[in-house]
């Protein structure tokens, strides 16, 4: 049992039982999947975002390509011919790319999905995407751009970044409500913090996301400013995210009680879809950022293993498939791909650069 698993355990058996975050109850139906027609030319653009580095990354400056329209998505379009062969391992996996332009690298080709897209995230069926357009504004979309809903209009002089799927299922037993949320990143005035919204919302205004100790003796308060760069996962909803103030890893748990704890240190964290899968993140070791996984030693206590011991480059902004079997990363040269346990070094499995995701 994971740690965080555990901690869930212990909620239950003290029957806390809340219902927590409101959310639509729709679950999103399957799709996989579609094949794109387009040559693959090198991309207009590629992200400014920052590495882990002690946990400092999370706030991205993605920038270049064009604004694009304000309507519907393009299908896949011939943008030119190729000037060099780029390695595109996308094809047939649901690896997806995205670096700021309006072209996102997915089944083997670039889709124009009509508009810049920064942190691009799917639903866990893959039927929806969520990312952060050109006006910097929090937006769902069609698994090609089109049918573009903003869900949450940026007010202005903020920085909107790495909006994360949490879906989860009613459990009627537990007095559990249906979920369907984006969660997400948003710095004003030099400081971040994490928000919420209903993913199905139009023009919403988000919450500020509800972040509380673990039920423990500690009475400090988990910090609610730095706090960069959520993921969630899984049938109960979990969320892991990270602190640039203090280089920290933290855990988020609602499914009982809202609670949650920091994990250990580190920056860029994803979670496995698949429980007690474990998660992991980004940790400075010896001038290289490597990609660190944390999971139980099977007495509810956790252990750390460096996945990328040998790391002659940074390996940072880690992706979980939807099998929880591979993990991608982001390197300087392009993305790579390993397993999950670390049973194999990393593979480079494209020239493209930008922030790997995962469609289911």
């Amino acid at each position: 049992m994971t740690v965080r698993a555990r901690r869930r355990s212990t909620a239950a058996a003290i029957a806390l039982t809340a219902a927590v975050t409101a959310g639509a109850t729709m679950l999103l139906s399957a799709c996989g999947p579609t094949d794109g027609t387009a040559t693959d030319p090198a991309p207009s653009a590629t992200s400014g975002g920052q590495g882990g580095q002690g946990g400092q990354g999370g706030q991205k400056g993605d920038s270049g390509g064009d604004d694009g329209a304000n309507g519907s998505g393009a299908k896949p379009v011939s943008t030119g011919t190729p000037a060099a062969p780029k390695v595109n391992g996308t094809a047939h996996n649901g690896l997806t790319i995205s670096d700021g332009s309006r072209y996102v690298v997915m089944n083997g080709t670039r889709v124009d999905f009509g508009t810049e897209v920064r942190d691009l995230a799917w639903s866990p069926d893959g039927a929806k995407a969520a990312f952060i357009d050109g006006d910097g504004d929090l937006v769902v979309s069609g698994p090609d751009g089109s049918g573009r809903t903003v869900v949450a209009k940026n007010p202005g002089n903020q920085n909107w970044s790495h909006p994360t799927w949490q879906v989860r299922a009613n459990d009627a037993s537990n007095g559990v409500p249906a979920t369907n949320n984006l969660f997400f990143a948003g710095r004003a005035g030099g400081v971040s913090r994490l928000y919420l919204v209903p993913a199905g919302a139009h023009g919403a205004t988000p919450a500020e996301l509800p972040l509380n100790r673990l039920f423990d003796d500690n009475p400090t308060p988990l910090p609610k400013t730095g706090n960069v760069w959520p993921n969630a996962a899984g049938k109960y909803g979990d969320a892991v995210y990270a602190n640039s103030d203090d280089g920290k890893v933290y855990i988020r748990d609602d499914y009982l009680r809202q609670q949650g704890f920091a994990l250990t240190e580190g920056s860029e964290p994803a979670t496995s879809p698949v429980q007690e899968g474990g998660v992991v993140f980004v940790r400075s070791v010896g001038g290289h950022d490597h990609l660190f996984l944390e999971k139980s030693d099977g007495n509810g206590h956790a252990l750390y293993k460096d996945l990328t011991p040998n790391a002659a480059t940074d390996y940072t902004e880690p992706a979980y498939s939807h099998d929880g079997g591979t993990i991608a990363a982001r390197t300087p040269a392009g993305i790579v791909t390993l397993p999950a346990d670390g049973s194999r070094p990393p593979v480079k499995v494209s020239d493209y650069t930008g922030l790997p995701a995962y469609r289911g």
